[in-house]
Parts: structure tokens; C-alpha cells; sequence
């Protein structure tokens, strides 16, 4: 899960980082609402939390904007306005839920995960297959039950090999489907994603034969 926190005090928003990073999260941390529409227009984000009380701009007129651009992102906002009135002029302005400081970083954690399921919605895809819990659509993963951080790649590549049911998939077929791109860059950019898989997820969760390619190392659940 990809995470853009916008928060200008840089010690809570380092302990953020750390936080959310142990519970297998990417996040990207900005501390200005210019940097965050900065990092909205460079990749995309599975949700946003932001503070209110921003150096250069209010909170709810930042969370306006980049909801115009993409109006389904997910917003938790995280701040130390405590007051109802607060609360629901953040809700009215468009957050998706609310946390007043100090918080629990596992509550936080575990609300943008339910965030995220909930806009995907309860009946998004989800792959099952040994040890592996894989939602493609969203790009949530769990190992054993343990959240793990995935790239959009690497969750693409875990996906086709899913779809196969176990058959093997030639090199150029993934290349194909994955990349568009000539052989031998697509082969050497493959190489790359399975070796991450494999760090992040074990070496069982790929197999590679020669002259057949690859193939997911865990049998699907039915």
C-alpha cells in the first residue's frame, strides 16, 4: 500500500514513517501542500493522510484539490483539532474518516487498511495461494497474515502468474502482457521484479524452470 502522509511537524511524520513502514507500508512523507500536489502529479497513492494545520495552506482547501483530481482517494485526516466542530467540518469537507493526536500508529494502520478495502470494495479480487493473501486490484498483500509492501510490478507479475492456475508462463509471455517492451529489456526488467518478489515474499514463491519460465511456487485456494 502506497502511502502519501502530509505532515509539517517532522518528528511526528518521521514516527509516522517508521510506523506505518512496519506494518509493511510504502510511505511517502511531504510537508507542505504544495509538495503533496508535487507528489500527487509525479505517482499515485492508495490513500492520503493529512494534517490540517499546514504551513502554506489549510488542510480541507488542499484535500479539496487533490480530490478533483482524483476524486476516490481515500483520505484519513490526522490532526490535533479536537473539537466536534472540527471533526465535522472535516467529514463534510471530504475526509473519509478522522484521528485527533496522540495516536495509536497500529490504529492508524489498521483504519487505512480498512479504508482502502472499503473503496476497493468488499468484493475485489483477492488471491489466495499458500502463505499468500493478494488483492491486484488494490495492491494489498499479506504474508502469513503480515501485511508486505509490494510495487505495482511486482503485484502484476504475482497476478499473471496466479492467473496461469499453476501452468507455467513463458518469459515473453509475461513480457508481453507486463511490459510491451523489446526482449531482452523486458527480460532483464522481469529478473529484477522476480528477485525482489523472492526477497519479500521468500524464494518458494516462484518457481523458475529453463525453457519454461515461471510459475507460482504456492497452489491456489480454492
Amino acid at each position: 500500500m502506497r502511502v502519501l502522509l502530509v505532515e509539517d511537524d517532522e518528528l511526528i511524520g518521521k514516527g509516522v514513517v517508521v510506523g506505518l513502514r512496519q506494518h509493511g507500508m510504502e510511505v511517502r512523507h511531504v510537508g507542505s501542500a504544495q509538495e503533496a500536489e508535487a507528489a500527487q502529479a509525479q505517482q499515485s497513492f492508495h490513500v492520503l493522510v493529512l494534517d490540517l494545520g499546514l504551513p502554506d495552506r489549510d488542510g480541507l482547501d488542499l484535500l479539496a484539490s487533490m480530490r478533483a483530481v482524483e476524486p476516490d482517494l481515500p483520505v484519513l485526516i490526522l490532526t490535533a483539532r479536537d473539537a466536534i466542530e472540527h471533526r465535522l467540518k472535516g467529514l463534510h469537507g471530504g475526509a473519509d474518516d478522522y484521528m485527533v493526536k496522540p495516536f495509536d500508529l497500529r490504529e492508524l494502520a489498521a483504519r487505512l487498511h480498512a479504508l482502502v478495502r472499503r473503496t476497493q470494495g468488499r468484493a475485489a479480487q483477492r488471491i489466495e495461494a499458500g502463505p499468500l493473501q493478494l488483492e491486484p486490484d488494490s495492491g494489498l498483500a499479506w504474508l502469513d497474515g503480515v501485511p508486505v509492501s509490494l510495487s505495482r510490478r511486482e503485484v502484476d507479475v504475482l497476478a499473471q502468474l496466479a492467473n496461469a492456475s499453476g501452468r507455467w508462463v513463458s518469459v515473453e509471455t509475461l513480457n508481453e502482457r507486463l511490459f510491451g517492451l523489446e526482449a531482452e529489456i523486458g527480460r532483464n526488467a522481469l529478473n529484477v521484479h522476480i528477485h525482489n518478489i523472492r526477497r519479500k515474499l521468500g524464494g518458494d514463491a516462484i518457481e523458475t524452470a529453463r525453457g519454461l519460465g515461471y510459475r507460482l511456487g504456492w497452489r491456489l485456494t480454492p
